[in-house]
């Protein structure tokens, strides 16, 4: 939705201060979502804002290439909704939403649609004073997205992306640990090994589905696997090293992503 016809509805709805004037938005969201926010700045919040202290939130970080999208969906004309009774409320390209009677995927399947993104949400917190929590976990899943799209992820859907790109120094000593010796191949050498893994992570660790999709034998398939386990020093089938293996090939298609 447009957030200057959200701002316009707000402002034609919520009370005044008591000085008779009000607050922009940005002022009142802005202590909430760097979780510096004292009790009153939170009842100030509220109240300004029209919004209840306790309720289902969460919170939209865009990237700086995205844009929001016009309209709210809901057909009324107020600007301040979307269609299942959510309402949003915007600070730069921060987006803060009270839930309506869909929860989560309504509001999120409406700025995918809209081609807002890239953008990240973060899980659903119980209030306002929970915001500045939200604004970070936001953050964190939207660096999960990859550079040129318009993509909405939710966090929960990012968990294991989201914890390699939070640290990126962490990230590329990683990548190095795991994956050193596969970054000496040559591109298409390398680049034939991981779609391998990629494709067999993606059939459930079934080298049958696997070979099917990429158009090999089966055996193809449990060369290249036995290959990668050779080079990464790492066993596919141990479940600790599996998860280093997984979590190096994120990092991997994070710095792909990054240039």
């Amino acid at each position: 939705m447009r957030r200057d016809a959200w701002a316009g509805a707000q402002q034609r709805a919520r009370p005044e201060t008591s000085a008779g004037a009000q607050q922009p938005d940005g002022a009142l969201l802005g202590p909430l979502l760097a979780g510096s926010a004292q009790p009153h700045q939170v009842r100030r919040a509220a109240q300004g804002l029209g919004l209840p202290e306790r309720g289902r939130y969460a919170v939209v970080v865009l990237g700086t290439a995205a844009t929001v999208p016009d309209g709210d969906g809901d057909g009324d004309g107020d600007g301040d909704g979307d269609g299942d009774g959510a309402r949003w409320c915007w600070c730069g390209e921060v987006g803060v939403v009270l839930l309506g009677r869909g929860g989560l995927a309504g509001p999120v399947g409406s700025l995918g649609e809209a081609g807002a993104g890239p953008g990240g949400v973060s899980p659903v917190v119980g209030g306002l004073a929970e915001l500045g929590l939200a604004r970070r976990l936001a953050g964190a899943a939207l660096l999960t997205c990859g550079p040129g799209t318009h993509e909405i992820v939710t966090l929960d859907e990012r968990l294991p992306t989201a914890l390699v790109a939070s640290r990126p120094e962490l990230s590329a000593r990683l990548l190095a640990e795991v994956f050193g010796p596969l970054l000496v191949l040559e591109p298409a050498e390398r680049a034939l090994l991981v779609g391998t893994l990629e494709v067999w992570l993606e059939c459930g660790g079934s080298v049958g589905r696997a070979a099917v999709r990429l158009r090999c034998h089966r055996n193809t398939v449990f060369n290249r696997l036995r290959r990668l386990e050779r080079l990464t020093s790492r066993s596919l089938s141990h479940p600790r090293e599996l998860v280093e293996t997984v979590l190096a090939l994120d990092a991997l298609r994070l710095s792909a992503a990054r240039g």
